[in-house]
């Protein structure tokens, strides 16, 4: 409460109170609001001008945010690496995978395709770091969307070499019996004179002459497709190597397969004979591809030289009468 002033007043000799103007104190008042306005400013230009003073939780944040750039940048560099590591495998896998097992290699827009769509990284925007975070992130998928895109070119190049290595294994690549000395081929494909029909007709095998009871070999594995007597080839057998490929061994003596059983490249499968029409004992042999008959010479290159094949070659070649 304030105080109450008084003044004598010489007129009526005594103390009368003194009253304040109405104006003199809103005058003061304003005076007062001034000051403080002013007051407020100067220290609020005291703080703006000094060096902010950081709370411990401030500082912990702010390492806490310096280290997580530091982990971006660390993340961003290895995933540089290896999409450099990444791009190596995709292209040894287009250009030496694809090309050995003849197969299309994979579009560069599939292997970098990007993401459609909305906008997958809304949820990182408005932060101090969006741009660093979302440009990683989007690094990172697309870095996962090639390994995802490389591991199933992988799964299908093992396929594929899984079909190869059969492949190589079921290809007629030998000569269906010993033939050391190269002395045993007797008649090549092509036009020949018949010993029996006596006039010239395709060839479509070639003679191998053995004295009778010679063991005959399976060119490549197969699974028996006919072992039994037919007319003009006499005792005859056909093996199916899958992959188009068939390969036929007439006028045997002996079977020692039977239709259905599944066999290895070298493999005994019967005796030489003279059965059908045959003018002695020796081996017709053939190989089919896709239905088609084709020349065997193409298909010793499993235990032949370059220099045996040549006179394989040349001796197959001559226009000499067949034995069937």
């Amino acid at each position: 409460m304030s105080k109450v002033k008084y003044y004598y007043d010489s007129e009526t000799l005594s103390y009368r109170k003194i009253e304040r103007k109405k104006g003199r104190k809103l005058g003061f008042a304003l005076l007062g609001i001034t000051a403080s306005f002013l007051a407020g400013f100067l220290l609020l230009l005291v703080y703006l001008n000094l060096p902010q003073i950081e709370t411990p939780k401030e500082k912990a944040m702010k390492r806490e945010l310096e280290h997580t750039k530091l982990q971006y940048n660390v993340l961003n560099k290895k995933m540089t690496q290896a999409q450099k590591v990444l791009a190596e495998v995709e292209n040894r896998d287009n250009n030496i995978y694809r090309v050995y097992f003849e197969t299309n290699p994979i579009p560069e827009e599939q292997r970098k395709a990007g993401f459609g769509g909305i906008n997958r990284y809304k949820d990182l925007e408005g932060y101090d770091n969006s741009q660093l975070i979302i440009e990683t992130s989007k690094k990172l998928d697309v870095l996962l969307k090639q390994i995802v895109v490389q591991s199933k070119s992988l799964d299908e190049i093992a396929k594929l070499a899984e079909e190869k290595e059969k492949l190589l294994t079921a290809i007629p690549a030998i000569q269906p019996v010993k033939n050391e000395n190269l002395k045993r081929m007797a008649s090549g494909y092509g036009m020949r004179m018949h010993p029996i029909l006596k006039y010239r007709k395709m060839h479509n095998g070639m003679d191998f002459t053995a004295k009778k009871g010679t063991e005959v070999y399976a060119t490549g594995d197969a699974v028996v497709k006919k072992a039994s007597r037919s007319t003009g080839f006499g005792n005859l057998i056909i093996l199916d190597h899958g992959f188009g490929y068939e390969t036929y061994y007439a006028h045997l003596s002996k079977f020692k397969v039977k239709k259905g059983d599944k066999i290895k490249r070298g493999e005994i499968i019967g005796e030489v004979g003279s059965t059908g029409l045959s003018t002695g004992a020796h081996l017709h042999y053939e190989v089919h591809k896709n239905g088609k008959v084709v020349n065997p010479i193409n298909f010793y290159h499993g235990d032949l030289t370059a220099e045996e094949y040549d006179i394989m070659l040349n001796q197959s070649s001559l226009e000499n009468q067949s034995l069937d």
